[in-house]
């Protein structure tokens, strides 16, 4: 596998409180990766490491052969800002700011000409489907609106990977299968990696690859477990079948920035 990111041996402790202990993953260039485990488990910290959010205490993170955890504060910045696209389980918006700022915001940061930041913007809105919310405030959109334009945010950047941790947590079954959909397909698209942290069976079927994360170490989860997890829960959310552990889904309806805190293990 041609490894696009990887952590080696990363150990993360917040106080007194291990998160990590020396977990290794390495996830390939184009590649869906899901991460899943209990709370408090460490699949949210990792996630972290990786996008060079938190430093591990120990061990390494390593990015188109980069050490991320040995660049300055600055560089880490600039990386996260120009290579990597982030969508949280609440979005992160900004909610006094309309679908298209948020989207445009960070191509702004990167120094993009204003009128094609906005170009850029309203072609992905209208590609996930919310072109017509494009003058909205976040604040006044629904969960699902609002996530997708989180996931417009992301993929405008044209970014090599894309971060998303419970991207669909906050939505109800059928709405997160939607955002799911757009979002593995339009990453596939443009070659983008993913790496997903989730709960749910239903969102990780759409992952190449699946591990797990317990008591701070990553193991291999079978995915035919995934899928037939995913397969019975199916069931309950009309309209939409995950029909492979490849990402590939058919629904009922075509339409489907960096904010943390230390937050601890999650």
């Amino acid at each position: 596998m041609n490894s696009l990111i990887e952590a080696r041996g990363v150990f993360k402790s917040f106080g007194q409180t291990p998160a990590l202990r020396g977990a290794s993953v390495s996830v390939g260039r184009g590649e869906i990766f899901a991460i899943m485990g209990p709370s408090g488990s460490g699949k949210s910290t990792l996630l972290h490491c990786l996008a060079g959010i938190f430093t591990p205490d120990q061990g390494d993170v390593l990015f188109d052969g980069q050490t991320v955890n040995a660049m300055s504060e600055a560089d880490r910045t600039k990386l996260r800002r120009t290579a990597f696209g982030f969508v949280f389980q609440f979005g992160q918006l900004v909610p006094e700011l309309t679908a298209a700022d948020n989207v445009a915001l960070p191509l702004l940061l990167n120094r993009t000409r204003r009128k094609v930041a906005y170009k850029t913007a309203d072609t992905w809105l209208e590609r996930l489907g919310i072109g017509d919310k494009g003058g909205r405030r976040t604040g006044e959109l629904s969960g699902g609106e609002a996530q997708r334009v989180a996931v417009a945010r992301a993929l405008a950047l044209a970014p090599k990977v894309i971060f998303a941790d419970e991207p669909t947590g906050s939505l109800d079954s059928l709405t997160g299968e939607k955002v799911m959909a757009l979002m593995t397909e339009l990453a596939r698209e443009q070659g983008a990696t993913v790496v997903l942290v989730t709960h749910d069976a239903r969102i990780a079927a759409y992952a190449d690859r699946v591990a797990m994360v317990s008591d701070g170490l990553v193991s291999a989860l079978d995915l035919s477990t995934v899928t037939a997890s995913s397969t019975a829960s199916s069931s309950t959310v009309p309209e939409t079948t995950v029909s492979s552990t490849t990402g590939s889904s058919s629904t009922g309806s075509s339409t489907t920035g960096s904010s943390t805190g230390a937050n601890g293990a999650r």
